[in-house]
């Protein structure tokens, strides 16, 4: 770099805490004027090490403390984690919970993305649309109050099935939900496919190519809207989606614009599976018992509203797990900001990390390794946090 363009060169921060950014993170762009020439990505503030905690707790409790990895996510984690359970046992689990994890598993794509559209509108000035994409998700939150009990956090999966059943009286209210939310979701992308003024804010914005997706291993609604067909329900056909017609939704263009598509085309066709679940699905028991957990080790892969999700599980024959790993999907999405918000505005830059619907609860991870070797320990990673709690407690004294 030149002395001269080294002057010219400015450092804009997004974060730690940003009203953009729903979570701590911290974005430190480089511009010349207006334009982004590069970005410096720092994560690591909100890591609460689930995986450590995991093989303190028996099978049967992990999905409750994995499904707090996310509030949003709160059935992606651990359905993931009870496939990876019932791998390692080679478990197959009755026909009517698979239905019923189809129905909950979209019940929470159509929330999740809805709120992803509600904040989006709100992130371009736009809150009408954040008004009424959250109305119109409260509808499926009341569908899950009525299903399980909670709006969040549905306990629902369990190694061997689901813990609730779907009664005769809940299929009118959730196809009634349905009704509601595809025809709002229509007017919606309507209203968006129609406003020139979006067009003009979104299109072009944060682009992703098709080769850069696949350089980043991107995942879900970003891949897809670089044009890359991802998906696991397709992909590794798990629950009852093998039973469902429905459609993988991408587009080429890559940008905010396409990313905001197939988010509201993807909720049109997560109705579509709903409706099919409550046709198609059978009588019969909701879980298989499982009596104990075999020596090995398995993996559980889902489609999560952001993308893949998978947990990888290591049993040695007692009732917890030897070892948890959790990967998901913002792991993979967030380095591609690397590449999409370069060469755009300052002011495009904040819809451009927003525009991968980032959960950083859910990525958090640290490892340090020189020369090929790992270089802190669990222990040596406790330590250096203890000492940093206290020299931060030390200083709010003084």
């Amino acid at each position: 770099m030149s002395a001269a363009n080294d002057k010219q060169r400015r450092i804009v921060p997004i974060g730690p805490y940003h009203p953009l950014q729903e979570e701590p993170e911290f974005f430190k762009l480089v511009v010349e004027g207006e334009k982004v020439v590069d970005i410096e990505i720092h994560l690591g503030y909100n890591h609460r090490g689930h995986e450590f905690i995991s093989p303190e707790l028996t099978y049967d409790q992990v999905p409750f403390l994995v499904e707090r990895i996310c509030g949003i996510c709160s059935n992606s984690h651990p359905l993931a984690a009870v496939m990876a359970v019932e791998d390692i046992c080679n478990l197959e689990i009755p026909e009517r919970a698979k239905y019923l994890r189809v129905i909950v598993h979209e019940l929470e794509r159509i929330h999740s993305h809805l709120l992803w559209v509600g904040l989006a509108g709100h992130f371009i000035g736009y809150n009408t649309v954040w008004m009424w994409a959250w109305k119109y998700r409260d509808a499926v939150l009341d569908v899950f109050e009525m299903l399980v009990g909670n709006r969040n956090h549905y306990a629902m999966n369990k190694p061997g099935g689901v813990r609730h059943d779907l009664k005769p009286e809940m299929v009118g209210p959730i196809e009634a939900a349905m009704a509601e939310v595809e025809k709002k979701t229509w007017l919606l992308t309507k209203a968006v496919l129609d406003d020139p003024v979006i067009h003009a804010r979104l299109e072009g914005v944060g682009i992703l190519t098709h080769e850069q997706s696949l350089a980043y291993s991107c995942l879900g609604p970003t891949s897809r809207a670089s044009g890359v067909p991802g998906d696991v329900r397709k992909d590794e056909p798990h629950a009852a989606y093998p039973y469902l017609d429905w459609n993988v939704i991408t587009f080429p263009e890559g940008d905010v614009f396409a990313k905001a598509k197939v988010r509201l085309l993807e909720i049109i066709e997560s109705v579509k599976m709903v409706r099919q679940c409550l046709k198609q699905i059978p009588d019969g028991p909701i879980e298989a018992r499982v009596e104990e957990v075999p020596p090995g080790e398995g993996c559980g892969r889902t489609e999560a509203p952001r993308g893949e999700v998978f947990h990888y599980m290591r049993s040695d024959g007692t009732n917890r797990p030897l070892r948890h790993k959790v990967r998901a999907p913002s792991y993979m999405n967030i380095a591609s900001n690397k590449v999409a918000c370069v060469g755009g505005t300052i002011a495009d830059a904040a819809i451009t990390l927003a525009a991968v619907d980032p959960c950083y609860c859910c990525t958090e991870r640290m490892a340090a390794f020189e020369n090929g070797q790992q270089r802190y320990s669990w222990n040596e990673l406790l330590r250096l946090s203890w000492e940093k709690t206290e020299s931060i407690r030390r200083g709010m004294k003084k």
